[in-house]
């Protein structure tokens, strides 16, 4: 007897084929008292493209994040990954989801005790028992060097600069070499060169292993860089979708508002 939950449904059919989006939200409200973050925004990202998620502090870019990811519930609506809705799941079933899923906090998050080589392989150590000590070393090695931070493994976080924590912070999300990278403010904090350097970093892990991204980033620049799609969020709405383009020749006020005033921040910051 097949049970239920191995039945396959229509969109994880669509999925397995290619055809459908990785990671698909829909109505989603989120709010935290009488404070309402989300209220019902809906999104889509697929196979090898890449969603910005542009919006003033505060807006609910990085609760859209924790609610993807599975860290915080919806108050309603639904969270789709490879066509499950993962808002009902146990705790071990969203357990096995986020292996899928690779995040970069904002602030690289790294493990101030371990060094660099330790940070990147604190997810093998974790998930992947199969895996002989060499072997996980071997991966850190890989994962450091196609970030570019190959002579850094015995350095601490606090030896590095803010850019170099970043660059280490994606090495351990690409750790279990996931299909879907969460990027949250990647480019915070940063300098224009290694901001640049950070946009070019993420535009060829896209491109190499065709992973479905979302990136929350305030910098319209680095938005314009590394996305397919953008979406701009207003008072827990979707102003707008489209574009880098698009976005540019809206006759919305607020979405006009939101460019000239992103671009006189960008050009304040890099002295143009």
């Amino acid at each position: 007897m097949v049970t239920t939950d191995r039945i396959a449904t229509k969109q994880e059919k669509a999925e397995d084929d290619g055809n459908g989006p990785v990671v698909a939200v829909e109505d989603l409200h989120k709010s935290f008292g009488s404070q309402k973050v989300l209220n019902g925004i809906g999104l889509t990202v697929s196979r090898s493209e890449t969603l910005a998620v542009l919006g003033r502090s505060g807006t609910g870019k990085s609760v859209l994040l924790k609610l993807i990811i599975g860290l915080q519930k919806p108050d309603s609506g639904s969270i789709r990954i490879h066509g499950r809705d993962i808002a009902g799941l146990a705790l071990d079933q969203i357990g096995e989801i986020r292996k899928k899923i690779g995040f970069l906090f904002q602030r690289g998050a790294l493990y101030d005790s371990l060094t660099v080589g330790q940070n990147v392989a604190f997810p093998l150590q974790h998930h992947t028992k199969e895996m002989s000590r060499s072997e996980r070393a071997g991966r850190v090695r890989e994962l450091l060097a196609e970030v570019g931070m190959e002579g850094d493994t015995e350095k601490m976080p606090s030896d590095i600069s803010g850019g170099m924590q970043k660059r280490v912070g994606l090495a351990r999300a690409l750790a279990l070499e996931p299909d879907i990278l969460l990027l949250d403010e990647p480019t915070a904090g940063l300098d224009p060169i290694s901001a640049g350097e950070i946009d070019d970093l993420v535009l060829r892990l896209e491109e190499e292993h065709h992973m479905a991204s979302i990136v929350v980033t305030h910098d319209l620049h680095s938005a314009k860089a590394i996305a397919d799609r953008l979406i701009l969020l207003h008072e827990g709405n979707v102003v707008i979708e489209g574009t880098f383009e698009e976005l540019q020749k809206s006759d919305d006020e607020f979405v006009k508002a939101f460019v000239r005033q992103s671009w006189e921040d960008i050009c304040r910051e890099r002295r143009v």
